[in-house]
């Protein structure tokens, strides 16, 4: 028995600091216990009290093994907008430049997506390993201990070149020492938002997500310094991005802005009791989700979706029936305060807005809107006229593909959290022949091992497969203790990164849709992997990636003889729609 395993050393949380994650070029530097004390002096570290932090987290660890000390000359980047952001940003000395509006994507360094060629992708069929999960001993066995930094991969600065022509005419604010960025989209899981260049040689902490959110949990002080930025930056973006504000000029945005506010309502850790909460009657899951707006009510504001979801429900006989889910980017009351506006029929709220799980919103009074926005707002951007409901009549605010996704799917959608994903599989039942064709193609490109598993809830004869959604609010991210799963700055995807995966199973734990699985890797050989201190065998989590490096795209869709799978992106209205009314 003893000849049929390899003992090696589980890697620990803080086996590989994060200065030791990727390689920093010349500007690498461990992070020393002198650093730690540096950082200490500083505001807000220095008004942290040690004591409440665990002994298994200290605050001095985290310091020393969340957070790594980087150099930018003038015109490196250091963020970029629309990367996914694992890590935050508090400058210690120098300055950084925010651009506040969209650049050319080819001028701040990111290229297409790497594909596979066509041989190399033909390959596959013949160089995959007979063994299942096959990884290189000396590659996993390596996970515990310090890389060399010519075998890292090497995230090095981006340079933009002149930095004065490419902004030039584009608004800009500065941030100085002792000011933190990036905690937005590190905390929320979101892409970045705006692109910072160092506007002069500067010295930036960064602190990778990990470590803010046990600062967060454990200091008010942390909490509250990030949660004003949060509220500050995140508004003026938000309402930039609205169509309703975009005409607004500064002075009258700077007012919308004063008078919004910021509003929670679920639990943030939702997918904790996603389980349970499936169990219950769609009464009683209906009656867990907060109401953030009930229908019947004067319409006093109107509420925009920052991140998360709401269902749009309406009075049906003695219960309520789902007409429709809103997004981030989305807005709910507009229509209303409109009509209110422009006809002396006065009406309410048409339809309840509930939290799914966890939602973040902006709420604007309807005073600010009649005020700064509806006086101002052409014809065109009006929204569509509000047709109030007779008493016992359903109010088909409904339109265009919405209209055809019956109701049933759209209860089962939202209850089931569906709605969350950007890549949803769909396979038709009735086209379905069960050849296994899909499966077999994702296995060719996964080195024989299939990603997902043709199963899952059915709706009618529609069938949502248990794989990876790749979900907009991917809560497996939320307790990985090495940051090993993560999204992926080139394609979106939520990838798991094999090297870092201490095999804890949090993430698998996490997804609420079970499409993470956990594995034991072994050599070419078909020996396991075993931790040489608990003589328990090495797992891994293992997902669908998407196929991000194949020419095809997503294997199973490709293979799919009889056009019964489909890769959805569930705010496709217009492709869902015709999905489930072909």
């Amino acid at each position: 028995m003893a000849d049929n395993r390899i003992d090696i050393q589980r890697p620990q949380r803080w086996d590989v600091p994060f200065w030791q994650e990727g390689s920093l070029g010349a500007r690498r530097r461990e992070m020393t216990e002198k650093d730690v004390d540096r950082i200490l002096t500083v505001p807000p570290f220095s008004r942290i009290d040690p004591k409440k932090f665990p002994a298994s987290t200290p605050y001095r660890g985290v310091l020393l093994n969340d957070t790594r000390i980087r150099n930018f000359s003038k015109g490196d980047i250091a963020v970029r907008e629309g990367d996914y952001g694992n890590s935050a940003f508090f400058i210690l000395s120098g300055s950084v430049e925010v651009v506040l509006e969209r650049l050319d994507q080819s001028l701040i360094g990111r290229r297409a997506p790497q594909r596979k060629n066509f041989f190399s992708a033909l390959a596959q069929l013949w160089r995959n390993p007979s063994q299942p999960e096959v990884r290189s001993r000396r590659k996993l066995a390596r996970a515990g201990q310090p890389v060399p930094s010519w075998e890292r991969d090497a995230p090095t600065n981006v340079f933009l070149e002149d930095v004065s022509v490419i902004i030039q005419g584009k608004a800009t604010a500065t941030l100085r020492p002792g000011e933190f960025f990036g905690e937005i989209a590190a905390l929320g899981r979101t892409p970045r938002t705006s692109t910072i260049f160092a506007e002069r040689r500067c010295e930036l902490l960064e602190i990778r997500w990990q470590g803010l959110r046990e600062l967060r949990l454990r200091s008010s002080e942390v909490k509250d310094h990030i949660e004003g930025l949060y509220r500050s930056r995140s508004l003026k973006t938000h309402l930039r991005e609205t169509p309703m504000f975009r005409h607004l000029g500064d002075g009258d945005l700077a007012r919308v802005a004063e008078a919004t506010e910021f509003q929670s309502h679920g639990e943030f850790e939702w997918h904790a009791s996603y389980n349970r909460v499936a169990e219950l009657s769609q009464a009683e899951r209906l009656q867990m989700e907060p109401v953030v707006a009930r229908e019947g009510d004067y319409p006093n504001g109107i509420f925009l979706v920052r991140s998360g979801f709401a269902r749009l429900s309406e009075t049906y006989n003695h219960a309520e029936r789902t007409i429709s889910y809103l997004g981030r980017g989305q807005s709910f009351g507009f229509e209303e305060v409109a009509h209110n506006w422009r006809h002396k029929e006065q009406i309410p709220f048409q339809h309840t807005l509930r939290a799914v799980g966890h939602l973040d919103a902006l709420f604007v009074p309807t005073l600010v809107i009649e005020q700064y926005v509806l006086p101002t707002l052409k014809e065109p951007d009006f929204p569509d006229p509000c047709v109030p409901k007779a008493a016992g009549q359903l109010f088909e605010r409904r339109s265009g593909p919405l209209k055809q996704i019956g109701p049933e799917t759209l209860e089962f959608l939202v209850e089931k959290r569906f709605i969350n994903g950007t890549a949803t599989m769909l396979v038709d039942l009735d086209r379905c022949t069960r050849c296994d064709d899909c499966i077999r193609a994702c296995a060719a490109t996964h080195e024989n091992n299939p990603r997902f598993i043709r199963h899952g809830p059915v709706q009618g004869r529609t069938m949502i497969a248990n794989a990876c959604m790749h979900c907009l609010d991917p809560v497996c991210m939320l307790g990985c203790p090495t940051g090993a799963i993560h999204r992926d700055s080139r394609h979106r995807q939520v990838l798991i990164n094999d090297l870092t995966c201490i095999g804890c199973g949090l993430c698998a734990n996490s997804c609420p849709y079970g499409n993470i699985q956990m594995v034991y890797p072994r050599d070419a050989k078909g020996k396991l992997f075993y931790d040489q201190f608990t003589h328990s065998p090495i797992q891994k989590a293992a997902k669908c990636d998407l196929c991000a490096d194949q020419i095809t795209g997503p294997a199973c869709a490709h293979a799919c003889p009889h056009d019964a799978l489909l890769r959805v992106d569930m705010r496709d209205l217009e492709t869902l729609s015709k999905w489930f009314n072909r």
